[in-house]
């Protein structure tokens, strides 16, 4: 019989059965992120709807009650105010738990003029530099200072001006977008992400009175306003968890349903898992997947910035691979070190090969239980997956971690 549970910060999974049944796909962890730092720009009350209580969303919302704000939970919608805001600075106590505490750095900035934050943290997956952050911030007109651990913020000469990003940074287009929308003048953000959680944040900030064009484009034209006024709205869905059931339903076998998907998150990996015994009929926000035999090789594999393959999908993927008929190439492009699911693949019995960044593997009939440590979110993920088509009993630590961006998983 199939089973997993947790006990203790641990998942306890015996695998080796189909996966069958339906599952709502929760929203976005990183919609979620940004949006609630962008409630720092608004003078009134947000309810956002169907908030997932990711431990990342959690911490994000202690830092807004740090800040003054009014928060309040209603079923599944959240009641955010920070119509009076108190203070604006984040200790690094609260900075630390996540990469997106820095987010907050351009909302404070732009509404109250300055802004003292610690260096933020997160997962361990290689250099994610703030310095496209630093250098945006700068280019509208902020004195920016870094000094014992803490990067020291004045802005009481921003003004609008042209930005151009290094590189389509996901972090530095959202942070400097929400520092612009109240800044007065006109800021042009060139090379601009454009992944779907960046357009989500920009449609939010417009409802609430913001004026953005282009949106989605490589050029983002914002227009500075006086005021952004509190409104109702419900993030996207998570495109990244519903990329890791559909690989874990691959690797499984079964038939399963999922319903409120983001579909142009997801198009790119149904081509590669068409290359395995998949169906999928798709209608609307609703994919039904039924998947049996044996998983087929998808080739070579190249994560890249929205459009791209996903990096977030990379170590489930990986996973994959191992039980898939043929050899398959994986090329880490944004992060040099998002490698730390492999040694533990390799102890369940993956043959898995990783240099510089090329992960190479050749497949093999069958993983094994095995006592594992997730150590990072994503890679966390992908040792669930493995766990779930393994043969026997697997031992998952570290669970805090597959926590910050999977919500009761488990169930």
């Amino acid at each position: 019989m199939f089973f997993i549970y947790c006990c203790m910060a641990k998942f306890f999974i015996n695998g080796g059965n189909r996966l069958e049944g339906r599952v709502r796909i929760d929203s976005a962890k990183n919609s979620l992120l940004p949006l609630l730092c962008a409630c720092n720009l608004i003078d009134g009350q947000v309810c956002l709807k169907n908030v997932t209580k990711y431990s990342d969303v959690l911490a994000s919302i202690e830092i807004l009650k740090y800040l003054g704000a009014k928060v309040q939970w209603k079923g599944d919608d959240l009641l955010v105010d920070c119509s009076n805001p108190t203070r604006c600075d984040i200790p690094f106590e609260l900075a630390g738990k996540l990469r997106s505490s820095f987010f907050n750095a351009g909302p404070i900035l732009a509404r109250q003029k300055k802004v003292k934050i610690a260096y933020p943290g997160g997962c361990d997956i290689g250099l994610r530099p703030i310095d496209l952050h630093l250098q945006g911030l700068r280019a509208l007109g902020a004195k920016v200072v870094e000094k014992n651990g803490y990067i020291y913020c004045d802005g009481s000469g921003l003004r609008g001006n042209d930005i151009i990003l290094g590189f389509p940074s996901v972090g530095a287009t959202e942070n400097l977008i929400m520092a612009a929308v109240l800044t007065k003048g006109v800021t042009r953000i060139y090379n601009c992400a454009k992944e779907p959680e960046v357009k989500d944040l920009a449609n939010f900030l417009v409802q609430a009175g913001a004026k953005i064009k282009n949106i989605g484009c490589d050029v983002v034209e914002i227009e500075g306003v006086k005021k952004l006024s509190g409104i109702t709205y419900c993030p996207i869905s998570d495109r990244i968890v519903a990329g890791t059931y559909m690989i874990g339903v691959a690797m499984c076998g079964g038939e399963v349903e999922l319903d409120g998907v983001q579909l142009e998150g997801v198009k790119l990996l149904i081509s590669k898992l068409s290359n395995s015994p998949c169906n999928f009929d798709i209608k609307g926000d609703k994919i039904k997947m039924k998947a049996s035999g044996t998983a087929k090789s998808f080739g070579r594999l190249e994560t890249a910035a929205f459009p791209g393959f996903p990096t977030d999908l990379q170590a489930q993927m990986t996973a994959l691979a191992c039980i898939s008929e043929g050899s398959s190439v994986i090329v880490e492009n944004l992060f040099e070190a998002r490698f730390k699911h492999i040694p533990q693949l390799i102890k369940m019995g993956g043959d898995v090969q990783y240099k510089d960044r090329v992960i190479m593997v050749n497949g093999r009939s069958k993983l094994y239980g095995a006592d594992v440590e997730a150590q990072d979110l994503r890679g966390g993920a992908a040792l669930v997956l493995a766990a779930l088509a393994a043969e026997g009993y697997t031992t998952i630590s570290g669970v805090e971690y597959i926590d910050r961006g999977y919500y009761n998983l488990e169930n």
